[in-house]
């Protein structure tokens, strides 16, 4: 049982460590596309198509939703808006918000009252969440996949706000929508859960089979190998074994799993006709991604200097020194009047963050064979066993929230909406953060924290006291390399609490008073053009 146990938490802790990815695709409404300039900095290889939905789907809580189709790709980019109250001050430039690895904009914007994109717009800057292709509504533009929002009865809403920190709560109710007020009967009989887990073992035999056949017989040239099937494969009669042994060590037994893992499945079988299109890393969301949507949003609010503010958690704000460090080598102006990095780094090698995990990745063989890591929907299907009894994947929830500092059904809400499958490539990339020089581009000559120094434009760096991903340490091996007079770093948490993991520097119940005035007070500082 402990092998399986470690043997499965290498493989979700690798989803659960770069955080926070949805698997599905969602379908919007098109409109007429205008043409769009291509940008003189870091920029797509071609134009790019813009468009305005003018009916969000369900999932979007964003004021309004935007797209960007850039043509040298299958995949359009969306933006989540959120404008500004009319009460709110009057800010000089727009806010564009970059999240972790695969992310989609669900982090930014969680739930009323627990909303990091809402905040900012409260406080009259024009925020906008970039979405990077694969994750969230931003699609492949043949995707005909359709996501439902995941939302919290409003008591339970209620809940988050009044019940306190300590309080725990049945995080399994909002999983399940009835659909006449009918109540599922609970499974008690032993024929009944040995047909539960037959069910679950059969389910997953013949999802294996399936993709087995999809690999060999009919999918692109690069997964003609039959690893990713027998990967899989083992990875989910893993989890069964493990689910298995839970069941019998918990009275009343888990008896929502099936639904859980009957959805879980149908995410993954959809995402195997995709696979072979996971095929971009990091330099493509760099290159191509970011710079489309700055140049759309400029042109959307048109500040008076050409530029905007940035905040980045995680991988976003990797991509944000990454930005300022090859304007900075090739002198161009970066159009950024400050950035915000929330748990972000270029050299991890100081420190013991957990993204370690990914370093046998860096056998070019091996992520030859292993194109993308749909990994998102099985730590979907996994979380139960991190949020009740015997606990199996406890580990899980230190990587995302601190104690108390998250509430149950809001973490439960997280974990299920947001994420999505990782391509191996970016993955790759990645993991040059953690050798000697850290993070290089593509072709592995250019290193990005080499020019960090050279840099023109203000930053914020913020670290979390018990950020097990990205710890102060690794935090500090960038930012101390920021000119002094235009680099600031805070680390938020105290030695007796309260503590700040990974995502509570965005989403962390206290937050709002005591990390985000610091960061309105930077941008603030910074904000006149």
């Amino acid at each position: 049982m402990f092998m399986l146990q470690s043997d499965l938490r290498s493989a979700i802790q690798i989803a659960a460590t770069y955080c926070y990815f949805n698997p599905n695709r969602y379908d919007s409404p098109s409109s007429r596309p205008v043409s769009l300039r291509t940008p003189s900095r870091l920029k797509p290889l071609h134009a790019a198509a813009v468009e305005r939905v003018a009916e969000k789907p369900p999932i979007c809580t964003a004021d309004e939703l935007h797209y960007v189709s850039i043509h040298n790709s299958d995949w359009r980019l969306a933006l989540w808006r959120y404008k500004p109250p009319p009460q709110a001050p009057s800010r000089n430039h727009p806010l564009l918000l970059l999240s972790g690895i695969g992310t989609n904009a669900i982090g930014y914007d969680l739930a009323p009252g627990s909303s990091f994109a809402r905040h900012m717009s409260s406080q009259g800057f024009d925020t906008w969440i970039l979405e990077f292709r694969g994750a969230g509504l931003s699609s492949e533009v043949a995707s005909k996949e359709v996501k439902q929002p995941v939302n919290l009865p409003p008591e339970r809403l209620d809940a988050t706000s009044k019940n306190p920190p300590n309080v725990i709560s049945d995080s399994s109710a909002q999983s399940k929508v009835s659909s006449a007020g009918e109540k599922k009967e609970t499974v008690e009989s032993d024929s009944d859960q040995s047909q539960l887990l037959t069910t679950f073992t059969e389910t997953f035999k013949r999802f294996s089979e399936r993709l087995s056949n999809l690999i060999k017989e009919g999918s692109p040239e690069a997964l003609q190998n039959s690893t990713l099937a027998t990967q899989i494969r083992d990875l989910s009669q893993r989890l069964v074994d493990i689910m298995e042994e839970g069941q019998r060590s918990v009275s009343p037994p888990i008896t929502d799993l099936l639904d859980r893992f009957s959805s879980t499945v149908e995410n993954l079988q959809s995402q195997i006709d995709l696979l072979g299109k996971y095929n971009w890393d990091f330099d493509h969301y760099l290159e191509e991604d970011v710079p489309a949507a700055m140049e759309y949003i400029l042109r959307q609010c048109n500040p008076k200097d050409d530029k905007l503010l940035a905040i980045g958690h995680s991988m976003g704000g990797i991509l944000l020194y990454s930005m300022l460090s090859r304007n900075a080598y090739e002198r161009r102006d970066s159009r950024l009047a400050a950035i915000v990095t929330l748990g972000a780094s270029l050299d991890y090698t100081t420190s013991n963050s957990t993204l370690k995990l990914l370093t046998p990745l860096a056998d070019p063989a091996q992520a030859l064979n292993v194109p993308a890591v749909p990994l998102g929907a099985l730590l979907a299907a996994a979380y139960p066993l991190a949020s009740r009894p015997p606990y199996v994947m406890s580990w899980l929830n230190r990587l995302i929230t601190a104690q108390d500092m998250m509430h149950p059904d809001l973490m439960e809400k997280f974990v299920m909406t947001n994420f999505c499958t990782v391509p191996a490539k970016l993955l790759l990339q990645l993991t040059t953060a953690f050798q000697v020089g850290g993070l290089r581009d593509r072709s592995g000559t250019f290193f990005y924290k080499n020019h960090i120094n050279k840099i023109d434009v203000p930053v914020l760096a913020i670290a979390g006291d018990l950020d097990l991903i990205c710890p102060p340490e690794a935090v500090f091996e960038t930012i101390k390399l920021v000119p002094k007079h235009l680099a600031k770093y805070k680390v938020f948490g105290e030695p007796g609490g309260p503590h700040y993991a990974h995502y509570d520097l965005v989403g962390g119940r206290l937050a709002p008073e005591q990390l985000y005035p610091s960061v309105i007070e930077f941008l603030t500082a910074h904000d006149s053009t």
